[in-house]
């Protein structure tokens, strides 16, 4: 379902396990609640994948949604 009203593009930051993956998404300012922007049922869906996708270190499918970041040890 989309959301009436002025959208922005965004860039957040999901963490998890090893990876930080950046994700440009789409927000939306509601015409009837212009106090905050929201995402739409779609982009919460994808955030949530994306979060479980670092996790489980599927680093293939991370890379085909974003910017991945991965944390390595020094030695």
């Amino acid at each position: 379902m989309r959301i009436a009203g002025k959208r922005l593009k965004r860039t957040r930051l999901i963490q998890g396990g090893r990876f930080v993956v950046a994700v440009d998404v789409e927000m939306v300012i509601p015409p009837d609640d212009s106090s905050e922007p929201c995402y739409e049922a779609e982009t919460v869906d994808l955030l949530k994948e994306v979060a479980d996708r670092a996790v489980k270190g599927d680093k293939r499918w991370l890379l085909q949604h974003g910017r991945v970041y991965e944390l390595v040890s020094a030695c």
